[in-house]
């Protein structure tokens, strides 16, 4: 960023955005992104790391793409600007808005804006580019979720081509008899009532309440198609409202994967009773019959023609009665919309710029906060200049509370100007330094909380077993496999938006939990529980416990000291690498053992780990929430505490689900992490099943067998078996490997496991190639195979099934927080690199349906077997197993020449 002159000097500056001329007196140092965002309105661009390392915030200047987060609007005079909202409209949309929406391109979207007028700027200059420089022209854009493969078709389809459909959706063969109806959920005990799920809206759309939150799972739309389908209303006309703590439906969290098996039966049931209500109504009204009468397009038919709209029976009335419990829902053999092919119901607004996360709020008179941060996390602030940054234009607040401190300004760059001023007086001082990140691994069994082992997935309180090996075994695996500490890493910054109005605040966040928020937040600020109100708002994907809620308290605070002020707060870049809750760090040590005949015969398996779950739990004098910890009377940092329950955890998915003989697993819980831990996608399922799968690769490679047969003859469940025999048949496991160029072997691999070993079954394969010379890998293609029962909504499906694997081929080949004796030094994109467009592969996916199976979540089954098909591909390949992530060059060299 150039520009004239400093920060407080305002200027007349002319810019021409979208064809329109706009005068505006700015700084001309100001930033193109917070003028469009903060003064013309226009927040399709998005700050993602104001470092121009993203790409979120791209705009068209005069035709080419160029970030907008560090380009001055004084460099911009007679320049031409278009941003996502000048290229299409829903009533005359560009042709890549309609076929992103046709792909259904996204899945938290954040990054989507930046990634369209990219793509445009391609197809302006090359209308039929290949699948090369499609990618090419991305490399410059993250995309977290994982929609690299949807982005490129959607341009492949604008540019006039056909893109083959990478899934196919295969109608499995029931395995056992059909399951007996499920358990009305607990929501539904919690929630009797049908009024507190769903109304009929005058503007002739039916409104659906509930308590789980989109996260860019696709779960609002998954969750309308399902109350469409019960009531034969199309999906266009659903629309779904945002979770509220003051307001029923409350349904506790949206994590594991949860929603469909639980949110999906409640919402289910809901639209059942509110069908058969809605025969009822007519029947009187008709005076027919109510068995004679049957639901077609949102209205009740008589067989005489007689026709009323669900809209004109409800008329604005309520039902006034509770869901019946035994509410007959379809049969899945009658369905028209589930299991179709159905749009994002947020797509469009994405598409065109016109959805609303959290970081665009801009309600009147909104002041912009930022806080400022020491060094690394656990510092306390001894002194700071507090008076310099008052005394810069538009501040409206210093806010220091022990080692808390915040400003407040006018405008979003005078509050960043602010900060840094803070930042750059502020004195820290650190009880001790950061340990040596060379010991890591070896430092998680030194330090233990306790151990526990394992019964049918659940920890007990009870001896840990000796390790014994078997008098029969002729072949063992004995080793460790590990994990670095991990970042969430979402494209945007968390942010918060909250305002105090006559001693009760209300704060808009992309919490996964609104009331279990507000609970936390009352508890911090010693307010009463009612007068504390979190309303979710959409945010950049999380993947688990984020920033998200920390934001949430710290704009509650800067609100609290400005009543009546809206006040939004957004952390920086490097706030969000250093400071969000990071993935917890995991070592496995597995040993097994195979008899001659090549059977399984013992599996020990001992995981080490520091806690995965860190949530703001209410807990009287402590409190997991950063600032909390801060302010000058402050509340204690929780201890580690074991989750002794199923699937929870550190322990997630450590049983194997194969054949095994002798079977011993141990949860070993740590304390003394350096950094803060909590949930990260999947938890502990990702080294836990890194480990069975790749020794379970091992196993079949010293007993000399097919690594596919080899767990085909240990897996006695028919779906299992049925979903690795899927992905075998689409990957062509049974035919002779491709020959790479002798300085690029080839290789193939393969994993498997079924999330928490009760939901969505899910296979793996992997084709890549490694370069000897520079021990590089390369992932070339991949295949899933998935059983989720009944599908809901196969594209949204497919796209967390793909957007799962593609998230941990990231963390396995290039992701690791690093630090050294100071500070925490992955504090960036450059710095913590992640997947990008040249490196993704090609995703083919093979979703097998159960309609006589209740529907399972998906989003995080491919997370798990992802790095023991990269693993076992890698061994494949050239013969070295590597056994801790990331697969940097650096172990690969060491495996392949230094042993």
């Amino acid at each position: 960023m150039t520009g004239v002159g400093p920060w407080h000097v305002n200027a007349m500056v002319t810019l021409r955005v979208n064809g329109k001329q706009h005068e505006l007196q700015a700084s001309p140092r100001t930033p193109l992104l917070f003028v469009l965002r903060n003064d013309l309105g226009l927040t399709a661009a998005k700050q993602g790391c104001a470092l121009e390392q993203c790409g979120s915030c791209t705009v068209l200047i005069d035709g080419a793409p160029r970030t907008s987060c560090r380009t001055a609007i004084g460099d911009l005079e007679g320049a031409a600007i278009t941003t996502l909202e000048g290229i299409g409209t829903p009533t005359a949309p560009h042709p890549l808005q309609q076929a992103f929406i046709a792909e259904n391109a996204a899945q938290c979207g954040y990054c989507s804006s930046g990634i369209l007028i990219a793509a445009k700027a391609l197809l302006d200059r090359t209308p039929r580019p290949s699948d090369a420089q499609a990618r090419s022209a991305l490399q410059g854009h993250l995309c977290r979720c994982g929609s690299h493969n949807r982005v490129l078709r959607a341009i492949q389809r604008a540019s006039g081509a056909s893109p083959q459909p990478s899934a196919t959706t295969l109608r499995a063969s029931s395995v056992q008899p059909t399951a007996a109806a499920p358990k009305p959920p607990q929501a539904l005990e919690s929630n009797p009532r049908l009024d507190d799920w769903l109304r009929f809206d005058p503007d002739g759309m039916l409104t659906l309440r509930t308590g789980k939150v989109e996260l860019g799972q696709g779960i609002k739309s998954a969750l309308a198609l399902i109350a469409a389908e019960e009531l034969d209303v199309p999906h266009a006309r659903v629309r779904v409202e945002n979770a509220d703590s003051a307001r029923p439906p409350l349904e506790f969290m949206t994590v594991g994967s949860m929603s469909i098996e639980t949110s999906g039966v409640a919402v289910r049931l809901v639209a059942a009773e509110a069908r058969r209500q809605l025969l009822l109504r007519a029947a009187a009204r008709l005076q027919l019959d109510a068995s004679s009468l049957f639901t077609e397009d949102g209205a009740v038919r008589a067989p005489n023609g007689q026709t009323l709209s669900y809209w004109e029976l409800m008329a604005g009335q309520r039902f006034e009665c509770p869901v019946n419990a035994e509410a007959q829902a379809k049969s899945p053999q009658s369905y028209r919309q589930v299991g179709k092919h159905a749009q994002r119901i947020d797509l469009p607004g994405i598409a065109f710029g016109t959805s609303r996360f959290v970081q665009d709020l801009r309600p009147a008179s909104v002041l912009y906060a930022r806080v400022v941060r020491p060094p690394r996390p656990r510092a306390k602030l001894d002194t700071v200049d507090c008076d310099a940054a008052r005394a810069l234009p538009g501040v409206e607040l210093v806010l220091r509370d022990g080692s808390f401190l915040a400003v407040a300004a006018q405008r979003e760059e005078q509050a960043i100007a602010a900060a840094d001023a803070l930042r750059a007086s502020a004195r820290w001082h650190f009880d001790a330094d950061l340990p040596a990140q060379s010991g890591l691994h070896a430092q998680l069994d030194r330090d233990l909380v306790g151990s526990y082992p394992l019964v049918d997935g659940t920890p007990v309180e009870r001896a840990v077993p000796a390790l014994e090996q078997p008098d029969s075994a002729a072949h063992s695996c004995q080793a460790s496999y590990a994990r670095p500490f991990l970042l969430h890493a979402s494209i945007g910054p968390s942010a918060a938006l909250a305002q105090l109005v006559e001693g009760r605040i209300e704060v808009h966040c992309a919490t996964q939990g609104v009331s279990l928020l507000a609970a936390a937040i009352a508890q911090v600020l010693r307010m009463p529980a009612a007068s504390v109100r979190v309303i979710h708002c959409e945010g950049p994907g999380c993947y688990g416990h984020n920033g998200s809620d920390d934001v949430a308290l710290e704009a509650a605070l800067v609100a609290r000291a400005l009543p009546g002020r809206p006040i939004l707060l957004q952390w920086s870049r490097q706030d969000e690498h250093v400071f969000e809750p990071y993935g917890a760090a995991m070592r496995v040590d597995v040993d097994a053992s195979v008899d001659a005949s090549g059977r399984i015969v013992a599996y020990n398996h001992d995981v080490y780990s520091y806690s995965h779950i860190g949530r703001a739990f209410p807990m009287g004098e402590s409190s997991a929430l950063i600032a909390a910890q801060e302010l000058q009377t402050p509340f204690k940092r929780p201890r580690p505490r074991p989750m002794l329950m199923p699937q929870a955890g550190v322990h997630r998915n450590a049983e194997p689900l194969y054949d095994v003989g002798k079977l011993r697993v141990v949860k070993h819980l740590a304390k003394g992490s350096p950094f803060r831990t909590s949930s990260l996608r999947s938890l502990g399922a990702f080294g836990n099943v890194f480990a069975i799968e790749s020794c379970i690769d091992e196993l079949a490679a010293r007993s000399g067998q097919d690594a596919l047969a080899f767990r085909l003859a240990h897996v006695s469940d028919p779906r299992a078996r049925a979903v690795l025999e899927a992905g075998a048949a689409r990957a062509r496991w049974s035919s002779p490997r491709a020959v790479g160029a002798e300085q690029r072997p080839r290789g193939r691999g393969l994993a498997f496991s079924r999330y928490e070993n009760y939901k969505c079954y899910a296979a793996v394969f992997v084709e890549l190639e490694v370069d000897l010379a520079r021990c590089e890998i390369r992932l070339l293609h991949a295949v899933i195979a998935a059983d989720a029962g009944l599908i809901i909504d196969p594209d949204g499906l497919e796209n967390q099934l793909e957007g799962g694997f593609l998230q941990a081929a990231s963390w396995t080949l290039k992701e690791q927080v690093s630090w050294d004796r100071d500070q925490v030094t992955t504090c960036d994109w450059e710095s913590y690199p992640i997947l990008r467009f040249e490196e993704v592969p090609s995703v083919e996916t093979v979703l097998l349906d159960r309609p006589d199976q209740p529907a399972l979540g998906a989003g995080e089954a491919t997370i798990g077997p992802t790095p023991a098909a990269i693993a076992n591909a890698l061994y494949d390949a050239c013969g070295a197993r590597l056994r801790t992530t990331p697969f940097t060059a650096a172990r690969l060299r060491a495996a392949l020449y230094e042993t």
